[in-house]
């Protein structure tokens, strides 16, 4: 295979992979962001009051988006598999 493919293939997964990580990601962060502010506000120092919410936000961001997510995962796995043909040559 051309060096060129190889990087074209290795650019489109990591665009997938930052595509379909990105709404629970971006979930996360901004959970982590609103309760940093709110101990700090309140002086509260618990680690899992930092912790939990970010677990239920994800997890509920991953039900949320979870169609879309794998609608692209595997839309990107079925463009690899349909061009098999022309990286084997």
């Amino acid at each position: 295979m051309p060096a060129e493919l190889v990087i074209s293939l290795a650019r489109q997964a990591l665009y997938t992979v930052l595509l379909v990580s990105a709404p629970m990601l971006l979930a996360g962060l901004a959970t982590g962001l609103a309760v940093s502010i709110f101990q700090a506000t309140t002086q509260i120092n618990e680690q899992t009051m930092s912790f939990i919410p970010k677990i239920v936000v994800i997890f509920l961001s991953a039900m949320l988006f979870g169609p879309w997510m794998i609608n692209v995962a595997t839309g990107f796995g079925a463009e690899m598999l349909g061009n098999l043909s022309g990286f084997i040559r």
